[in-house]
């Protein structure tokens, strides 16, 4: 139902226009001109081996919080032993899933080789890291191409989770042949990375996943050149999607956007003409799926960029991701929906909601970093343990959940 609503590297970003530190990660205050890492770190998408080993500490010494989100991923269907993959040589995907020619298998398909990485590097059990390599041999030896409408989307989707899986299974012992491991990168290189990193004026939730699965892609094939281009594209994108109230009276745009009228942008954001507050997304007046979306992928880039070196966090990136997680937790906990907003009616939060996306935003930006984030907090408390969302989140409650490494 989900997929039809559609060492640390010195710093790695450099201010147009403010200095940075020599050394350590770098706080962000204004737009800045990616740099790709002088040191790539691995593992290095999503999660790093100190994150892994906190992770690994937790569930093997039975805390309550940790081993509940395990056994939870465990019990689901894509973490099965006994469940094939489905590899189709051009996956072929339509609007709403129409068609759906190996679409839903890919991305399941990829979900459930990162599920089986997690449980291999904490459990040790050689069964689960043969099963993440059989999932990603078996599509690095098939597919060939994504076609349809959705293509983008789709190849931003699963491309995002794919780097996740394979930096954990290549760094951790996990016997993958040498050989293999050329052929995933071929794939990764030839197939993925060229249909996402032209990016999108689609729907921001479209390019940000699309830069998502870019920089993870970048991180695994250590390509300094498209990291730098996919990262540019990014910082252009996050300002464009979720609004703060220093950016004026109306949304900042992207670049390549050719919204250049204010009838233009209102429309492009759902007719939402008044913008009073902070935290409102371009497709909040969607529903709140959607913008869930887009939620994840800033959240996930900025977690890769920290393990990378720098810390997004840190500035404008962070406090757009504090402020939109904030705001539509808010209406997800039932507050009164104002007139301004979405013309007094937002897209039913209670079927179309934002999921399990607060994880890894909640815990950098207040267990790590120390910001008052009530909403956001009860909200995430409310649906540990996360699951996965059949497209490109998964269990993060394990992951990220109060991880303090």
């Amino acid at each position: 139902m989900l997929r039809a609503l559609a060492g640390r590297a010195l710093a790695n970003l450099l201010c147009l226009s403010l200095a940075i530190s020599v050394s350590g990660s770098a706080p962000l205050t204004e737009r800045t001109v990616a740099q790709a890492p002088t040191t790539f770190v691995h593992p290095g998408v999503l999660l790093d081996q100190n994150q892994l080993e906190f992770i690994k500490d937790k569930v093997n010494s039975g805390e309550e919080q940790w081993t509940n989100a395990y056994q939870a991923m465990l019990q689901s269907p894509l973490a099965a032993l006994n469940r094939e993959p489905s590899p189709t040589a051009t996956v072929e995907c339509g609007p709403e899933s129409t068609p759906d020619i190996g679409c839903t298998a890919e991305t399941e398909d990829a979900l459930a080789a990162y599920a089986m990485s997690l449980a291999w590097y904490i459990s040790g059990s050689a069964q689960y890291a043969e099963k993440a390599i059989s999932y990603m041999n078996a599509w690095a030896g098939t597919v060939k191409a994504h076609t349809d409408s959705n293509a983008p989307l789709q190849a931003g989707w699963a491309g995002a989770t794919w780097p996740r899986a394979a930096e954990i299974i290549r760094y951790s012992n996990a016997g993958w042949p040498n050989e293999d491991i050329t052929n995933f990168e071929n794939m990764l290189r030839n197939v993925y990375l060229p249909e996402v990193i032209v990016g999108s004026n689609s729907n921001g939730n479209w390019e940000l996943v699309m830069m998502e699965a870019a920089i993870g892609i970048c991180i695994f094939l250590e390509d300094s050149s498209n990291y730098v281009k996919a990262m540019n594209t990014f910082l252009d994108r996050v300002p464009a999607y979720i609004y703060l109230t220093s950016d004026g009276e109306h949304p900042q745009t992207a670049p390549a956007s050719s919204l250049t009228s204010s009838a233009a942008i209102i429309d492009y954001w759902y007719g939402q003409d008044t913008f009073p507050e902070s935290g409102i997304a371009q497709e909040t007046c969607r529903d709140f799926v959607h913008v869930g979306y887009g939620l994840a992928s800033i959240s996930h880039v900025a977690e890769s960029s920290r393990i990378q070196g720098t810390d997004l966090y840190a500035g404008d990136i962070g406090q757009r991701l504090r402020f939109g997680l904030g705001f539509h937790s808010r209406y997800q906990l039932g507050a009164s929906v104002p007139s301004w907003l979405c013309k007094g009616s937002l897209v039913d939060t209670g079927t179309k909601r934002l999921n399990s996306v607060t994880e890894v935003g909640y815990n950098a930006l207040s267990t790590r970093l120390g910001h008052v984030m009530n909403s956001t907090g009860i909200l995430t408390m409310d649906q540990r343990p996360a699951g996965e969302n059949e497209l490109f989140v998964g269990w993060e409650t394990l992951t990220h959940g109060n991880n303090t490494a």
